[in-house]
């Protein structure tokens, strides 16, 4: 976590607080003591990568009203937003996890939320006073995919239905007569595993670039990459907003010849490179 202190002429400070985990499980923060009396706002950044962050988060702000008798705004950057994907409740049962963690986000009376490429709309609107930064925004700042995207050098390639949205708003952005080719899944439906992939439009001899907000596992894109080669085309891409990589990129080699990324989830020096692979990070 960062937090940094803004004064009216634009000097920005990095404020400096210690913290520890108790025995007993219970998260500890405690500022230096600083002067306030020219600052106009506080930003705290933060990757809500487990829970653990989240308790460290709302001490940090509970702490900071205190500090300055909760006069001035503190805005919140947490690029990835936890629990997004749990933006519905599909058995009776379970918790509605967006919701929950908006609560307690919204119960921080924060000035400002920025989060980055919501894995929904749901998330959103559940959060007070939310800035969702859009997915071609943050691809937008990667220049490479910038300018092969407005020279029409790319197809792209929506992997499910649920990205359809989002990948014409890219095509959109960036040139309006780009390529845009669904893909979709065929599941099980009792054990939720991928049974085929369907590409729907010719891919042959082309180089196409999958975008999506999310990869964990990379199962989705895994099989997608396979029927895209087999039905030959030239060069694979991937822009994924938030890599979490849960098995590595290893996974992806033979497959995915270049995968695009930000540092929502972790930092750069975090991330594993693959020999074979060529990784891009757009810096948070």
């Amino acid at each position: 976590m960062e937090i940094f202190s803004h004064t009216s002429t634009g000097h920005k400070t990095l404020l400096n607080f210690d913290y520890f985990t108790f025995s007993g499980g219970e998260e500890h923060i405690r500022f230096n003591a600083s002067d306030f009396a020219e600052t106009t706002k506080i930003e705290v950044f933060e990757r809500l990568t487990d829970s653990s962050k989240l308790i460290r988060l709302m001490l940090a702000v509970d702490a900071l009203k205190r500090l300055t008798y909760g006069a001035i705004p503190i805005e919140l950057t947490i690029p990835y937003f936890p629990y997004a994907r749990q933006d519905r409740v599909c058995v009776e049962g379970e918790a509605l996890g967006a919701a929950v963690i908006a609560q307690f986000i919204n119960n921080m009376g924060l000035s400002k939320v920025t989060i980055w490429d919501a894995h929904s709309d749901v998330s959103p609107a559940l959060i007070n006073n939310v800035v969702n930064v859009p997915q071609m925004a943050l691809l937008a700042r990667c220049e490479e995919l910038s300018t092969r995207l407005a020279k029409g050098e790319l197809t792209l390639i929506s992997p499910d239905a649920g990205a359809s949205k989002k990948t014409l708003k890219i095509a959109e952005t960036f040139n309006s007569e780009l390529d845009v080719i669904q893909a979709q899944k065929v599941r099980d439906l009792k054990t939720g595993n991928i049974i085929e992939t369907q590409i729907l439009g010719d891919v042959k001899g082309k180089s196409v670039l999958i975008a999506d907000d999310i990869c964990d596992g990379g199962r989705t894109f895994i099989e997608l990459a396979k029927v895209l080669k087999s039905q030959g085309a030239a060069e694979i891409s991937l822009f994924i907003t938030h890599g979490i990589f849960s098995k590595g990129l290893a996974v992806f080699e033979g497959l995915i010849d270049a995968i695009y990324t930000t540092d929502s989830f972790r930092p750069v020096n975090e991330f594993k490179p693959s020999a074979t692979i060529k990784l891009q990070i757009i810096e948070m």
